[in-house]
């Protein structure tokens, strides 16, 4: 019975110190694929406060200080000719001047999930299905004005659902995808900004007398087209870059009107827990109109859609677990 039991502990030990090869099984020298699952998580905490203070300067200026906290998690799941890849990327800035009250100055809630199928190892090309999910945390203002919010959480919120084809040699790092079906849904479920037909949704509809007949649309569905590109890689030593670029084009409202969303995002490591990001986000959408103020004080109206950017600099403490 001992030595029974010996050799089932020296076998289990065995398997504790394996090697991760063991893992693996090999198509050919270059071309190696796991033997069972293989899960794999990253997570990524930043914190970025920027800060300006002036006491007697002759030139002028005015105090404030900002913040931005953001959080990445990725979890990637690998078996054979099959990956499985789910992002969650949120972030929340403020930033407060003198004599003004407390502004936001980012806000995003933006959850993707990726699945794909090759044939073989010969092949770059993947049967796929994506899923992705946008919105925010807070109401937005079109600052200085914080008495009538035009955003809120799920107002809007967008929602893409389809599939289509892959291709990517490294699929982590350059993939190129295209959908000839996909669903986008715009959820706007706030009241007052639905029956103002706010990101597209269908108003509400009043009498003569202004009473209301039919409350603004909270759901708008869309089928359309819907192509992406994503790269990543290293520049230098301590310099990576990431790009994503989605168009959308929908076949029943205005087909060839096409949504383009744009990210590049530059991140420079001074070292393991501090770093600077440089970021653009060039976005435009056909359904989402700006408002200019009118000649009466408080008061805006819609005009056309277009092009809207951001620039993000920071530099901050981010912590890899």
């Amino acid at each position: 019975m001992r030595v029974l039991f010996c050799l089932v502990v020296l076998f289990v030990s065995n398997l504790s110190i394996a090697q991760p090869d063991s893992l693996f099984f090999y198509v050919n020298d270059d071309v190696k694929l796991p033997t069972k699952g293989v899960w794999e998580q990253t997570n990524k905490a930043g914190l970025d406060i920027s800060e300006v203070a002036f006491v007697n300067w002759n030139a002028g200026g005015s105090n404030s200080i900002s913040a931005l906290l953001s959080f990445q998690s990725q979890l990637k799941y690998q078996f054979r000719h099959f990956f499985w890849n789910t992002n969650l990327l949120t972030r929340y800035g403020i930033n407060k001047q003198q004599e003004q009250k407390m502004r936001k100055t980012d806000d995003i809630i933006d959850i993707s999930s990726v699945v794909g199928y090759r044939k073989d190892t010969l092949t770059n090309w993947y049967y796929s299905a994506r899923f992705n999910f946008k919105s925010q945390f807070t109401n937005g203002y079109n600052y200085p004005d914080k008495n009538k919010a035009i955003s809120r959480f799920m107002a809007p919120g967008y929602l893409f659902l389809g599939g289509g084809v892959e291709y990517g040699k490294n699929i982590d790092e350059f993939s190129s995808y295209f959908s000839p079906l996909t669903l986008k849904a715009t959820f706007v479920l706030d009241e007052d900004l639905a029956n103002l037909g706010s990101f597209g949704v269908r108003p509400a509809e009043y009498d003569s007398e202004g009473n209301l007949i039919r409350e603004g649309e909270k759901v708008r569905k869309e089928i359309g087209v819907l192509l992406t590109n994503a790269y990543e890689a290293q520049l230098f030593e301590n310099i990576s870059v990431k790009h994503f670029v989605s168009f959308y084009t929908d076949y029943l409202n205005n087909f060839g009107n096409i949504d383009v969303d744009w990210q590049v995002n530059f991140d420079f490591k001074v070292n393991d827990f501090v770093r600077a990001t440089l970021g653009s986000h060039l976005r435009y959408d056909d359904d989402t109109k700006v408002l200019v103020e009118t000649d009466v004080e408080g008061e805006y109206e819609e005009e056309g859609a277009t092009v809207q950017w951001k620039q993000l600099l920071g530099v901050g403490v981010v912590v890899d677990f």
